[in-house]
């Protein structure tokens, strides 16, 4: 992370920092270790670090229009001079009213400094409803430093027949009481409660299109995009649903779509900020005619556009619960389009280091969801070619016997 030196830290100067692409930290030339975070976003948060016990510590003090800079350096020369002293670095406005700190409090204040300005916008919302949902009701009023195993182990099952949910919930509340103990509005050591909850076992969903289905969905999409369209399902919903099946791509680097991401001559995508970061993706000669033939509407850079002037579609679920009952696909997921893509690559013989480039997994482990099918592959081309062999056998049994026999 960029970090500047030499400017002190005043109302006006830190009102007039600013960053273009990444986040950086810049230090008060008059208090060693008092700093501001600044966000390409606009947001500006005050941190302190100093040295005690061994180690670095770095705490946020708070947001800047929250407090004010001379307010943050009063707090960060307190908190230094205790962090050195080897006690409890909490904020001095926090201290002696820590159990006044609710995980409803920490919650809102952890979405607005470090989820807003660290998560890509879908994220962000999961997030907040995690909060919403289930953090809050259950635990809302009750002091960070209160928070015990035994209350976290009941909310966790008290969401088991929704697992992700569950696990999610838990992950974020740990998330959550690892800054109160870094504020020191936990005791120090005193352990991470979410820590030794064992997750629920997360079932998932794979659900892959076979060709007769796949046939099933073209005939729909062809008679909508004929009729122009109509029954809920604009023609821009069904090019969406088309580069959908044709690259693999998620729902949200199709809606995100941009012209200037798109490339045609060079048959390609360029996406500069996907789920796993910047990715390219190739464009086969049917998804390219897809996109060739959308309208470019002035002043819309949207590629999958919206009914409203200049804004991009948003829900494709309800066009999508259209063509599924049309295809008589009720069980189909959006996603699972991008399931049946990586299904089809290895039917046809692409190995999982291929179908991971294609889907713009950053990880090796989650292309291996997909290591049954590449087996169940093998196994057909194994039967296959034992098949074609066995054939030879039986053709040629008894014609020639075997030397001596």
């Amino acid at each position: 992370m960029p970090v500047t030196r030499g400017l002190r830290l005043s109302a006006r100067t830190v009102g007039r920092l600013s960053v273009a692409e990444r986040e950086a930290i810049f230090w008060d030339r008059d208090l060693p270790g008092f700093g501001v975070r600044v966000y390409p976003s606009g947001i500006k948060t005050f941190v302190v670090q100093s040295r005690g016990e061994g180690r670095s510590r770095r705490l946020t003090i708070g947001r800047h229009g929250a407090i004010t800079a001379d307010e943050a350096r009063e707090r960060a020369a307190r908190i230094i001079a205790r962090i050195k002293s080897w006690d409890d670095p909490a904020p001095p406005a926090r201290t002696g009213v820590t159990a006044a700190v609710t995980v409803a409090e920490l919650a809102e204040r952890y979405l607005e400094e470090h989820v807003a300005v660290r998560c890509k916008p879908g994220t962000q919302v999961l997030y907040r409803a995690a909060v919403r949902q289930y953090i809050v009701p259950a635990f809302g009023d009750t002091p960070v430093s209160a928070v015990r195993r035994e209350q976290v182990a009941a909310l966790h099952h008290s969401l088991r027949e929704t697992p992700y949910a569950a696990n999610r919930a838990v992950h974020l509340l740990a998330r959550i009481l690892d800054v109160a103990e870094d504020e020191g509005l936990r005791p120090r050591g005193a352990g991470n409660p979410c820590r030794s909850i064992e997750k629920f076992r997360e079932r998932s969903h794979e659900r892959f299109l076979s060709e007769e289905e796949l046939r099933r969905l073209g005939r729909v999409l062809e008679a909508v995009s004929g009729g122009g369209g109509g029954g809920g399902a604009s023609p821009a919903a069904v090019a969406a649903i088309r580069l959908l099946v044709l690259t693999g791509c998620r729902r949200s680097e199709i809606l995100g779509l941009r012209w200037e991401h798109v490339d045609l001559a060079a048959g390609e995508l360029r996406l500069p900020d996907s789920k796993t970061g910047a990715r390219l993706v190739p464009l086969s000669p049917a998804a390219a005619e897809v996109i060739a033939e959308l309208p470019r509407t002035p002043g819309n850079p949207w590629v999958i556009s919206g009914r409203k002037a200049g804004a991009p579609l948003r829900n494709l679920q309800y066009p999508w619960e259209i063509l599924r009952a049309r295809a008589g696909l009720d069980d189909v997921r959006i996603h699972d389009l991008r399931h049946s893509f990586a299904s089809r690559a290895l039917a046809l013989g692409e190995s999982l280091s291929m179908i991971g480039e294609l889907l713009g997994h950053r990880r090796v482990r989650t292309t291996a969801r997909y290591a049954h099918l590449a087996l169940d592959s093998v196994k057909t081309s194994a039967s296959r070619v034992a098949g074609s062999i066995e054939s030879d056998l039986v053709a040629g049994g008894g014609a020639t016997p075997f030397p001596g026999g």
